[in-house]
């Protein structure tokens, strides 16, 4: 399944167009390496996505076409969470 489909219907992250551009900025990488939007993922494969401040890496435990949103979180285990401080000249205006 191409990751843009992935993190829509796992609902990492909401619409599919969104994740589309996410993976253009560069800002997810699955198994290390850098993803686009049309990047085959399996299940086992390690996802790493940068939310602004923040990094989640998730482990895909199911590749589904469709869930219900009481069941999307066992698409996938979340490993780590990562808060990364501002740079020194974000936080100085």
């Amino acid at each position: 399944m191409r990751i843009d489909k992935f993190l829509k219907v796992s609902r990492l992250i909401k619409r599919r167009t969104l994740a589309k551009e996410v993976a253009a900025k560069g800002r997810i990488t699955v198994n290390g390496n850098k993803a686009k939007a049309g990047t085959e993922v399996k299940e086992g494969d390690e996802i790493a996505i940068q939310f602004g401040s923040k990094k989640v890496t998730v482990r895909v435990e199911a590749i589904k076409d469709t869930t219900k949103k009481e069941e999307s979180n066992s698409m996938y285990t979340v490993l780590k969470e990562e808060v990364q401080e501002a740079k020194e000249e974000e936080r100085n205006y």
